[in-house]
């Protein structure tokens, strides 16, 4: 360092530092106060050499964002200021090295920075070649930024059925091989207990399984906002955009959160964007798809959008039956598959609640020693089953019974007298009987305008048969219960 430069400013020292802050305000009215708080505040002037101005930020990663996003701008706000000025040059100050050096260090310090001829006119003095951002450790990562994974959500325990059997594909294929293109960013979406949460914590598994020195941030949305507003309050913000911006894998489940967020999703977009260009996977879940999202910004929405949006459905009772079947494997007690049909017909709002009534039927048998039975359901499950309560009507009894017996609705006041047609419309008469204050000619009237002693026999006939055949009996106890729940 120059031996008068620690009493003695430098020559013309307080026109340039009066000319520099001319600068950094020319940016602040062009880029806005937000992104000049995120992105600019830290730049420090460390000296003019010749025709360059030097400028040293904080960290690597923040000389990077600088250069590639706002280069041109600096360059050209400088010159304005600076006249005969023609470039740039950034660098990384190091902790405890003094901002302003002699222009013998300078050069030495931004050998990688400055090129050697003259830029363009253009283009910012700094390397052409990307520099790798900070090395993170990934432990120190899982720790801070990984919320606990469940070692119940596994690729192995998803059981795939047609509702999801895309989702998961996607998933698997991020897994396997993050940030590749078309699959980057992967966006998850469905209603509550549809299989988002399991799938983003398999991927999560898989990759900590496959590449354990990979850094992933899984969090919540929720999370990555009380984050940041701790980091705004304790003016630590850099430190909060370094250390996320250098993960490999960034996970963000429930986006929905941030809806009406507007600071939050402006540094959410701002993290997205720094990742995705890194090629850096991210992997968000959400209640709706990118484009129902309302309240989330539309620039954001795009970016969403860019890569592969999966959709996880409704489930079918085939796939919740598939379901309750492979947890009813690890249950330790005997889960009859009359039960398992019972649940599946009757709980159809989400797998949750599904695997809710499940574990209480398991634990109840395992706590009294009872077996699990039909009469067991109702009296076990009782505040589950009273939110699907409704009026029951002869409609829903066709319905129910139509289905079960795999024969078109319209067979329920057809002519046709096939026994696998007439017995379950005998069934239905007898449950619209049981189950319903209706009188025999309406139910008549409701089954192709049939007399009421057509009703009558039928009743009379199901009664009978239920009382020499077990199983026949067990069949319709089965569905009476289902459409009484």
């Amino acid at each position: 360092m120059d031996q008068d430069s620690g009493d003695t400013p430098p020559p013309n020292a307080g026109k340039t530092a009066a000319s520099w802050a001319r600068a950094r305000a020319r940016l602040r009215q062009e880029v806005g106060d937000v992104e000049y708080r995120n992105w600019l505040r830290q730049m420090t002037l460390a000296g003019v050499d010749d025709e360059t101005v030097l400028i040293t930020l904080p960290t690597r990663f923040l000389r990077d964002w600088v250069r590639d996003h706002y280069g041109d701008r600096l360059r050209l706000a400088c010159q304005a200021e600076m006249p005969g000025m023609r470039q740039v040059a950034l660098r990384v100050q190091a902790a405890g090295v003094p901002a302003v050096e002699s222009a013998a260090e300078e050069s030495t310090a931004l050998a990688e920075n400055v090129t050697t001829s003259p830029p363009p006119p253009v283009a910012v003095a700094v390397a052409a070649a990307p520099v790798a951002l900070p090395a993170v450790s990934s432990d120190a990562l899982r720790n801070d930024w990984l919320v606990p994974l469940d070692q119940r959500f596994t690729f192995d325990s998803f059981v795939v059925g047609k509702p999801n059997e895309f989702a998961h594909a996607c998933a698997r294929r991020v897994a396997e091989s993050p940030a590749q293109p078309g699959f980057n960013p992967l966006f998850l979406y469905g209603g509550v207990g549809l299989g988002k949460t399991h799938l983003m914590h398999s991927i999560a598994w898989a990759l900590r399984d496959q590449a354990p020195d990979l850094a992933v941030a899984y969090m919540s949305a929720e999370k990555f906002m009380y984050r940041f507003i701790a980091a705004l309050r304790s003016h630590n913000t850099m430190e909060f955009k370094t250390q996320l911006r250098s993960v490999h894998v960034l996970m963000v489940d429930d986006l929905q959160f941030l809806i009406g967020k507007d600071n939050t999703q402006e540094e959410f977009f701002h993290t997205f964007n720094a990742l995705i260009d890194a090629g850096k996977q991210i992997i968000i879940s959400a209640d709706k798809a990118p484009n129902d999202l309302s309240g989330i910004e539309d620039r954001l929405r795009t970016r969403l959008s860019g890569g592969i949006v999966a959709d996880l459905h409704a489930t079918t009772y085939e796939l919740r039956l598939s379901i309750l079947q492979a947890k009813a494997n690890h249950a330790g007690v005997e889960v009859p598959a009359r039960v398992q049909e019972l649940l599946a017909r009757k709980i159809a709002s989400n797998v949750r609640d599904l695997e809710g009534a499940l574990n209480r039927l398991v634990a109840h048998a395992k706590l009294f020693g009872r077996p699990i039975t039909l009469d067991t359901v109702p009296e076990v499950l009782s505040d589950i089953l009273r939110a699907h309560d409704k009026r029951l009507s002869i409609d829903d009894i066709q319905r129910k019974v139509a289905e079960h017996y795999n024969i078109r609705l319209t067979e329920m006041a057809s002519a046709r007298r096939s026994r696998a047609v007439a017995r379950p419309r005998q069934v239905a008469m007898y449950l619209a009987k049981q189950l319903t204050s209706r009188s025999l000619p309406e139910i008549g009237r409701r089954f192709g305008n049939r007399d009421h002693t057509t009703v009558l026999h039928a009743v009379n006939k199901i009664t009978e048969l239920m009382g020499e055949d077990p199983s026949f009996a067990e069949d319709v106890t089965l569905l009476r219960k289902m459409l009484e729940m």
